[in-house]
């Protein structure tokens, strides 16, 4: 193999990196508009964001024990205990690739902050707009995770940490992604009764409920039916290829 040719490969190898972690940072931002319009309906926030809303809220009434942390902070810090859970685990079967899971947890998190910032001018005064935007916001979400799975690159920390308990365990990863989700949920009620005395229905409500079922059918529809966005990964940015070429090879039929 020639040098010219190694160089190409380099390139080739970097140019299909860079472009699969920017279809992924825009599945991310999708996923987190979702959290952030479920938080924003108060029927009751995601199950990711159960927990860091509810400390979060509690920074903001006063407790002086509880750092001053937004939403996105809070899940930064808890999808950091995740991947140092698996690195317990895991221990020698933990794969140094699977660190990046910290950046990917970072941007959620810094993106959850961004995304509640635009959602701020949203008026979920009645039962009607509370409904439609948690309707929206799992939407959203669900579509931002299909197209987060299709890139196909490192997990997210609260996908990671379930595979780690399923290899530990030799439990089906269905079977534990409900016992993370349901622990993660109880935290969230515990958290509000520690905080506040009280179930907060904005924290923990029936918008939560409704995330768990229709997110996941949301999940499946959209995996069913976006061929296109694999022919997009498969695409590779160059300065010879332009919008129009871009669209055609997007939307062309299959072979």
């Amino acid at each position: 193999m020639t040098s010219a040719t190694v160089l190409s490969f380099s390139k080739e190898k970097i140019v299909s990196f860079v472009w699969q972690h920017l279809l992924l940072m825009f599945s991310l931002y999708l996923m987190t508009l979702g959290v952030a319009l479920c938080i924003r309906s108060d029927l009751g926030s995601s199950v990711i964001s159960s927990l860091p809303l509810s400390l979060s809220t509690a920074s903001q009434s006063g407790i002086s024990y509880i750092p001053a942390l937004s939403v996105g902070g809070y899940t930064i810090v808890m999808n950091f205990i995740f991947v140092a859970l698996q690195i317990a685990l895991l221990r020698r079967r933990f794969e140094p690739v699977q660190l990046f899971q910290l950046l990917i947890g970072l941007v959620f998190g810094w993106l959850i902050d961004i995304n509640m910032l635009l959602t701020s001018i949203l008026d979920c005064s009645t039962l009607a707009t509370q409904v439609l935007t948690q309707a929206a916001g799992c939407t959203v979400m669900g579509i931002g995770i299909a197209f987060e799975v299709k890139c196909g690159s490192v997990t997210m920390p609260g996908e990671g940490i379930t595979v780690a308990i399923s290899r530990i365990t030799g439990q089906p990863f269905p079977k534990m992604k409900i016992y993370v989700d349901t622990t993660l949920v109880v935290l969230a009620v515990a958290s509000c009764y520690l905080f506040f005395g009280a179930w907060r229905w904005n924290i923990i409500g029936p918008g939560t409920l409704f995330a768990m079922v229709y997110v996941g059918m949301v999940v499946r529809y959209t995996s069913a039916h976006i061929s296109w966005f694999g022919r997009l990964l498969a695409y590779r940015p160059g300065f010879r290829r332009y919008i129009f070429g871009l669209a055609r090879f997007i939307y062309r039929k299959n072979d």
